[in-house]
């Protein structure tokens, strides 16, 4: 009797544990040392090193992924945790207010799946995938805000999406076959918009951009085409066996002008905080911009 009773705890227990392994976690990362000293002002708040703290996520990560669970890192904002306390009404300081929070900001916020990846690596990731957020949402906030043209009543902020959409697609065509690196850099009131896409072409397939990274990137160029900012593109292109070669345009009237390749050798070789020239990178090619077939500036 009593060893069908042990042996029924075992079998329960060993199931406890498989079915843990389908439960995935989320753990919420004070990256930031100064985010950090906020959260030592909670009495139950355990920690009071940053670099210990880090440490600690690290084996707790590691030990996730040894048990087979899968595990989101979410970047945890003490300003946004006590702004969603004082919003649902929970006192934050508790371990459970910051459970809540963490699972909040894994639906929405900034957060990375955990796949190995060492803490000096993580944690920037993470800290950039906060900016990019931010970018994407400050770029769609500046559309949204601009409303209707007075003239034809056409909403400006999705007219300027679907161009910005159109030409990035025949940037990308016309650039031919190999792997693009395209980035786009739009002064805001507030920030500097930067916005960063990858794409594989292939001759004779049509292009296809990865669905997030696609919409970050068109956006943040729909924002400098919509409120006809100053800014540019660059596209890097790398083929096996041949160099790789820079273009760039620049940003006027909400047009996309093709650059000189003098330009881009001068943008490319030239500090951007002290004005001054940087070596040209080896093998190379600094090339003009092509002209693009523009769809057209909404009057």
């Amino acid at each position: 009797m009593a060893r069908t009773k042990s042996t029924k705890q075992h079998k329960s227990k060993a199931m406890r544990r498989t079915l843990r392994r389908e439960v995935p976690s989320t753990v919420g990362l004070l990256a930031d040392e100064q985010d950090f000293a906020f959260m030592t002002g909670y009495g139950t708040f355990a920690f009071d090193d940053h670099t210990a703290y880090l440490q600690e996520v690290d084996g707790l990560l590691r030990a996730l992924a040894a048990q087979g669970v899968h595990t989101t890192v979410a970047l945890f904002d003490p300003e946004d945790f006590l702004e969603f306390c004082r919003a649902t009404g929970i006192d934050p300081d508790t371990a459970e207010s910051r459970t809540r929070f963490t699972a909040e900001v894994a639906t929405c916020g900034a957060s990375l799946p955990y796949t190995g990846q060492p803490m000096d690596s993580l944690v920037p990731m993470l800290i950039n995938e906060a900016v990019r957020r931010a970018t994407w949402e400050y770029a769609t906030l500046l559309l949204a805000r601009l409303g209707n043209c007075a003239e034809c009543g056409e909403d400006i902020g999705r007219e300027s999406l679907d161009r910005a959409s159109r030409l990035v697609t025949r940037l990308l065509e016309q650039a031919g076959p190999g792997s693009h690196h395209l980035v786009c850099s739009v002064p805001a009131e507030e920030e500097q918009l930067l916005a960063v896409l990858h794409a594989e072409c292939t001759a004779g397939e049509p292009v296809h951009l990865a669905e997030a990274e696609g919409a970050e990137f068109v956006t943040v160029l729909a924002a400098g085409i919509a409120v006809e900012s100053t800014g540019g593109v660059v596209l890097r292109t790398t083929e096996p066996g041949a160099p790789d070669r820079l273009h760039g345009w620049r940003l006027h009237r909400g047009r996309l002008v093709a650059l000189s390749a003098g330009e881009v050798f001068s943008a490319y070789c030239t500090d951007a905080d002290t004005g001054e020239p940087v070596s040209p990178e080896p093998g190379v090619e600094y090339c003009p911009g092509f002209e693009i077939e523009d769809p057209g500036t909404h009057h």
